[in-house]
């Protein structure tokens, strides 16, 4: 079994669009009993070519914006680390209309991720549904579709493109983040460096571009018309050794259904960034998130957590001998602190078992707490989108 590393976006430049967070608002609105379907059913299994471990996976219909000519796109990952849905144009059999700007130019996205791996390609239009929710008129990606041109080498960087869902292990990325947009202002402000994320494409060649908030990959959830302040994913506790295939919730909305309420769950507010803080050993780490598109909690260097590398075939993970017990505590900018308990079992034993589910495997990254899919088994964790209400508290926040 593969154990690839996590596609963490690389987004050099970008940030969120709205609200830093913080407290006040409305009154929170009383749960009702449901008149929409808000469940989206989710899955950790091995993917669809059967050699995947710790992904989670959603399927959604896009459909041709305003008709029923539509299609189902099954083994999507989910990712709370990013915002937009990016499709393998392979995956795609319909005609959906390109984004283009006022050259009639076609308008380009383009994603980089840590492992210098990235998707180009166009960005389209589509309805966009999943359960009873719909996102009318959503501009998507539609990454590496033939005949569009390459990507220049300022989206490529000397990486390795993501083409098929060999490279991905998914048909696409499904990001549900804390912010509205994949870029927001940092692509819409002409007095800085427009960021390399954005293009615009005429015979000559492509060149990054300023795009308009609405017209960049948007966050799904933020074009419900209702359930759109964000999201909660649910997700069944593990044993150590792991399960073949786990069955969970993504359930829309924070606090507008009967089935979507904070309860005792604690709000931790973030910065601009996503970023809450972890402490770690009595060192704070303020580069802190949680994020569903990472197969493991992605912490630090071995040098600092005295934990084993793996061989080169787990290279990037952690390979203890025995499980190993730690707890951090993560602190939001509005100062809620919660200790969280984990462990790290070995990877190589972990990838190589029957099972594609896990609690317990970790990898590292330098200076660095990223709270991946183990982070979520055994918790209700709530997405908060920035600059909306969320059971009384303005977004972005997480909760858990």
């Amino acid at each position: 079994m593969a154990g690839a590393l996590a596609l963490t976006l690389l987004l050099a430049g970008c940030s969120s669009s709205g609200s830093n967070g913080g407290g006040g608002g409305t009154p929170t609105p009383t749960p009702v009993t449901p008149v929409i379907n808000n469940v989206q059913p989710v899955a950790v299994n091995a993917g669809p070519l059967n050699d995947q471990a710790n992904l989670l996976y959603a399927s959604v219909t896009i459909c041709v914006p305003g008709t029923t000519n539509c299609q189902t796109i099954n083994n999507l990952q989910v990712d709370t680390g990013s915002s937009g849905l990016r499709i393998l144009a392979s995956q795609v059999t319909l005609s959906l209309p390109r984004s283009t700007d006022a050259a009639s130019n076609p308008i380009a996205n383009c994603v980089n991720f840590l492992d210098s791996t990235y998707m180009w390609g166009p960005v389209v239009t589509a309805d966009v549904k999943f359960a009873g929710e719909v996102a009318s008129s959503a501009p998507i990606h539609l990454v590496n579709p033939s005949g569009f041109p390459n990507a220049p080498t300022s989206c490529s960087t000397g990486g390795t493109a993501i083409s098929g869902v060999s490279d991905l292990g998914a048909t696409g990325i499904l990001g549900v983040s804390v912010f509205a947009q994949d870029c927001g202002r940092a692509c819409t402000n002409t007095n800085t460096t427009i960021p390399a994320v954005y293009y615009t494409c005429p015979a000559s060649g492509c060149i990054p571009a300023q795009v308009a908030l609405n017209r960049q990959l948007q966050n799904p959830v933020g074009l419900f018309p209702q359930d759109n302040n964000g999201i909660l994913i649910t997700l069944p506790s593990l044993p150590d050794a792991g399960q073949v295939s786990v069955a969970g919730s993504m359930i829309f909305g924070i606090g507008t259904q009967s089935n979507n309420a904070l309860n005792a769950a604690r709000v931790q507010t973030v910065d601009s960034s996503g970023n809450f803080s972890t402490t770690f050993n009595g060192v704070k780490y303020s580069k802190s998130f949680i994020d569903s598109g990472s197969n493991a909690l992605f912490f630090l260097d071995a040098a600092t957590t005295k934990l084993p590398a793996c061989s080169n075939q787990a290279k990037g993970f952690y390979c203890p001998t025995t499980q190993t017990s730690f707890t951090a505590i993560t602190t939001g900018i509005n100062g809620v602190a919660w200790q969280i308990p984990f462990n790290i079992a070995n990877a190589l034993t972990l990838f190589t078992s029957t099972s594609n589910a896990f609690n317990n495997v970790g990898g590292a990254q330098a200076n660095v707490f990223d709270w991946g899919l183990p982070f979520f088994f055994g918790r209700n964790v709530f997405v908060a989108l920035e600059g909306t209400n969320a059971a009384g508290t303005i977004g972005p926040y997480w909760a858990y």
